[in-house]
């Protein structure tokens, strides 16, 4: 199954690259990521194109690291899946858990996509889990990473 692979798995992977630094749950979020790189299994959205981007300031960094996320295309995002964010926004917010508006949209695009997400945010992390209990985004093959 496809993965949407959040900007901190992104980060993670893009900045840490010795294992030996990288704690167990950390290693394990980075072997998911490289399988499904290895697979051709990823996925990214534009948000978190932005997201893992924004705020590198040295710009031969900035360059390496779009460079790096060049091979991996932007999914298409309909004006469904902004009107499909919401309603997962609100339901999140109806079981007392706050999620952020890009996470949202993540979870429509898995959603419609039936792609997996491969985080390590705690927050998103339980919006998926509020969301999968309401039936509201699909079960995959595997549940999102944990760190």
């Amino acid at each position: 199954m496809n993965l949407v692979v959040d900007a901190c798995v992104w980060s993670l992977s893009l900045r840490r690259r010795h294992r030996a630094v990288l704690s167990i749950d950390q290693q394990r979020v980075f072997d998911a990521l490289q399988a499904a790189v290895q697979d051709g299994r990823v996925a990214i959205i534009g948000a978190i194109r932005q997201e893992v981007l924004s705020g590198i300031r040295d710009k031969k960094q900035f360059s390496k690291t779009q460079q790096a996320l060049s091979p991996f295309l932007d999914e298409e995002i309909l004006p469904s899946d902004y009107i499909d964010a919401a309603r997962l926004f609100n339901s999140c917010q109806d079981h007392g858990v706050q999620c952020g508006s890009v996470d949202m949209l993540i979870c429509a695009v898995a959603a419609r996509r039936v792609f997996d997400i491969l985080t390590c945010d705690q927050a998103l992390l339980r919006c998926i889990e509020v969301l999968r209990a309401a039936k509201l985004v699909p079960r995959g093959n595997s549940p999102p990473y944990q760190m």
